[in-house]
């Protein structure tokens, strides 16, 4: 573990000098969407589909936990694709660091763990955000929702580390990102109950982990979930979790020793 937070240091100075790059795509969007789609989208969704709801729930209510989770997702996704390639096939950041006592294990997880950082810290802003709307139901609902967030990044993180890791070309990121994330982000529940979808894509998306993930924080923030289905949800992030860093370790250390 001391030789993992060796490592991370290097990627918490890293972004202590970039992180004002990150202040839009990271804080401001999100507020942006709880604003334009939660406010105010939900004030035409509140008079005209209410029914369409669970029971008592605003639009704003629904929609917020969802884009928690989404843009977790998002976060996580794309700090696992180009920042991944790039340190082995332009930077060689990862050979220099294996020039050192570091193994590739050290090298995975450090980075992994600086991706759970960044998804931290953008979702205790945006549980806070989301408190200041009224949303969260309490402080133990709002850490729970905060936890969740960094297993939904992880369950993201991971295999996407393996498929970066594996790539000759920037260009498989093209597919990655089409039909993979932005179905995930549409399909997820985050928007609309994914029970008005048609029978082969409600199931498609029951197998997302996102959607899990939006599930967990909405019962969490709202207090409207029962233990047994949360706990199901994260069995199920945690699952992805154990398989992707597998997928992980094996790509790294297959595409490490092969050079770039």
């Amino acid at each position: 573990m001391e030789m993992v937070l060796r490592q991370f240091d290097y990627w918490a100075t890293t972004y202590r000098r970039t992180w004002r790059g990150s202040v839009v795509s990271t804080f401001v969007m999100p507020l942006f969407y709880l604003l334009g789609m939660g406010v105010g989208l939900g004030a035409f969704v509140d008079d005209q589909s209410r029914s369409e709801l669970p029971d008592g729930v605003t639009y704003l209510e629904f929609i917020g936990p969802g884009l928690l989770a989404t843009m977790v997702m998002m976060t996580a996704m794309f700090e696992s694709t180009y920042p991944v390639y790039g340190n082995i096939k332009w930077t060689k950041v990862y050979e220099a660091m294996l020039a050192t006592p570091l193994t590739v294990v050290h090298v995975l997880n450090g980075h992994l763990l600086y991706v759970a950082f960044r998804t931290a810290s953008m979702s205790a802003v945006f549980v806070v955000v989301l408190a200041g709307f009224g949303i969260v139901d309490s402080v133990a609902g709002g850490i729970g929702a905060l936890l969740a967030a960094i297993l939904i990044g992880m369950a993201h993180a991971t295999p996407v580390f393996a498929y970066s890791a594996r790539l000759k070309s920037d260009s498989g990121f093209a597919p990655l990102f089409r039909l993979g994330l932005l179905p995930m982000f549409l399909f997820s529940g985050a928007f609309f109950p994914i029970q008005s979808l048609p029978d082969a894509i409600e199931w498609l998306a029951y197998l997302m982990p996102v959607w899990h993930g939006v599930e967990l924080c909405r019962n969490l923030i709202l207090g409207t979930g029962d233990w047994g289905a949360d706990i199901g949800h994260v069995g199920y992030l945690v699952t992805w979790i154990v398989i992707g860093w597998g997928l992980a370790r094996w790509s790294f250390g297959n595409r490490l020793a092969e050079g770039a």
